[in-house]
């Protein structure tokens, strides 16, 4: 059978794969739905799920996110906004020779698995329809997890606007509106601050609430405190660190307040803003406990207050969903996946994801150490553990989790930056 691969999607996870494969004399096929690189970073992308909107900057630092042989310059600021991000992605492309390497326009439709171990992969032309299928010996899945909104649902009627915030862009036509914002993650903080300035009222709802982080702590990119050092302390010592730091930083978060949740710092993905709190002592964005139900035009919350809204915007996450694998090939519920070291499909040789991490630090990097390992399994220069243990592997992965942090399906895929680092570079140098 042949080696070729194919690789699905041309975002950050796509060009890593791609570069490692080609370093290593694999050929492949690259298919991207949209008419450029970039994924969710190219703003209003025509493949239909960036969920990018116009005041959006990265949540890492330029120096945390970048890859490991494409430096980022010094004079970009340290949380780029995506315009820079999408730039930076292009020119690292064209640096590598890899923008002529992708199918452009062209959607994945239908991947299943061969009785011979390879996978059938349908592919049709978004512009003409015209379709193709293809075997390969291996499907690598870099389509990214921020596409599928979930939403929700509520009791009652709402008759007002709704959307998710995947399909907000800039709070033009919110001028005199009143507005809630569902969900205190980081998309959701970003959009109230965005909308506080033209609309007469923001609300900003959570069901735990969380806690706000500053994107410098004393001068300091947030993300540079995370350390090697530092990472291999206990948790609960890295938690006292990291709160003592923030607290130097920007005081009590009840003093502009906002209440603090029951659970540490590191016990969820945290929320990054410098803005919010500001706003939030101003009165310019107004804290709400969870929805409870919806009345027309009023929204109900959990402690029995009401609020006129006229558009409600769903900042609630993704639902992890790759439609295109057959039923057989992968199941998820509540955006749980079982895969070892986050990667490797334990069942099914061949089949790998890059990039479906949640890490506490920048996607780029580890998906370029995950892409490099994958090329060193199919170019047999790596073996895998056996099923038993990858399964182990998986299952303990699940517990670590489950303790660590608040029950959410926005933690199933959560790694640690540094620790999960260290595994994919030890699997690097276990080369037969």
């Amino acid at each position: 059978m042949t080696l070729k691969v194919c690789i699905i999607g041309a975002g950050s996870s796509g060009l890593a794969a791609a570069k490692a494969l080609r370093e290593n004399s694999v050929m492949y096929d690259w298919f991207e739905m949209g008419s450029g690189i970039g994924g969710n970073w190219r703003y209003n992308n025509d493949n239909g799920r960036s969920a990018a909107y116009d005041s959006l900057h990265i949540d890492t630092s330029r120096d945390r996110m970048a890859y490991a042989d494409f430096p980022m310059p010094k004079a970009l600021p340290n949380y780029l906004h995506h315009s820079q991000v999408l730039e930076y992605f292009e020119r690292y492309a064209e640096h590598f020779g890899l923008i002529p390497l992708v199918t452009f326009r062209t959607r994945v439709n239908h991947v299943t698995r061969l009785s011979d171990g390879g996978y059938k992969v349908s592919i049709e032309n978004i512009d003409t329809g015209a379709r193709k299928t293809d075997v390969y010996g291996a499907v690598l899945v870099c389509s990214g997890h921020h596409w599928c909104p979930k939403i929700p649902e509520f009791p009652g009627e709402f008759k007002g606007k709704m959307f998710h915030s995947r399909n907000y862009r800039r709070p033009d036509g919110l001028k005199g509106k009143h507005v809630l914002i569902l969900g205190i993650g980081n998309s959701g903080a970003d959009i109230a601050c965005d909308v506080a300035p033209v609309a007469a009222r923001t609300f900003l709802a959570s069901r735990r609430g969380a806690h706000i982080i500053p994107r410098h702590l004393l001068g300091r990119p947030t993300d540079k405190w995370t350390t090697p050092l530092i990472s291999r302390l206990p948790l609960r010592a890295q938690q006292m660190f990291f709160s003592l730091v923030v607290w130097l930083s920007r005081g009590r978060q009840s003093s502009y307040g906002l209440s603090v949740p029951s659970t540490r710092i590191l016990a969820e993905h945290p929320t990054l803003s410098t803005e919010l709190l500001p706003l939030i002592k101003a009165g310019k964005v107004r804290p709400k406990p969870a929805v409870e139900r919806l009345n027309g035009t009023e929204v109900i919350f959990a402690d029995d207050s009401r609020e006129h809204v006229d558009v409600f915007i769903y900042a609630t996450g993704y639902r992890i969903s790759f439609p295109f694998l057959a039923d057989d090939l992968l199941s998820v519920e509540e955006n749980r996946v079982e895969l070892y070291g986050k990667v490797v499909h334990p069942d099914y040789s061949g089949l790998y994801f890059i990039g479906l991490i949640q890490p506490l630090g920048a996607i780029m990097p580890l998906a370029e150490l995950q892409a490099q390992w994958v090329a060193e399994i199919i170019t047999g220069r790596l073996e895998l553990p056996a099923r038993d243990k990858m399964m182990r592997s998986i299952a303990e992965d699940q517990i670590a989790l489950a303790n660590r942090y608040v029950p959410s399906s926005r933690h199933t895929i959560q790694v640690d930056f540094f620790p999960y680092k260290r595994w994919l570079e030890c699997q690097l140098r276990r080369r037969r």
